[in-house]
């Protein structure tokens, strides 16, 4: 590493250690200069957090906080913004952010993606400016957004 002139920095290495099913699992940790690296319940890499079982739990709830706060704080300035600046908001902020990595998500339950397709339906209901209950697929057509699961 040294040669390509990197440098590991102990205090931000994590480790993570993804038993496999039939083998066996072990306590193991890894000395590095005068730090030891212990194995975390996850760790973050290109700001997806990873988990033991691959579930991906941790980041769809840190992604799905982050968008509900980029939500609240585009609504608090809904009533100064005309449908399309809001919706040129919504997509710059949120959109990127829900389709960075997507495709980590691939393969998971319906159950855990959920979260996520909340949030895009809230997104949905926040450009046009309508209540919590009213029924979003018609939004998400005129806007050309494909369901969440459908995206992955």
């Amino acid at each position: 590493m040294t040669a390509h002139h990197l440098k590991l920095n102990p205090s931000k290495t994590e480790l993570l250690f993804i038993p496999s099913t039939t083998g066996p699992h072990r306590d193991l940790a890894i000395s590095f200069g005068n730090s030891l690296i212990a194995p975390t319940e996850d760790a973050r890499s290109l700001g997806v957090i990873l988990d033991g079982q691959l579930s991906f739990s941790a980041y769809i709830a840190n992604l799905t906080r982050s968008c509900r706060f980029l939500l609240y704080n585009i609504r608090r300035i809904r009533p100064f913004l005309s449908k399309e600046a809001t919706q040129l908001f919504v997509q710059s902020l949120f959109i990127s952010r829900l389709d960075y990595c997507n495709s980590f998500l691939a393969g998971l339950p319906l159950r855990a993606i959920r979260p996520l397709q909340l949030v895009q339906n809230a997104a949905a209901r926040l450009i046009f400016n309508l209540p919590k209950f009213t029924h979003v697929t018609p939004l998400l057509r005129s806007l050309h957004w494909l369901p969440v699961n459908d995206q992955i």
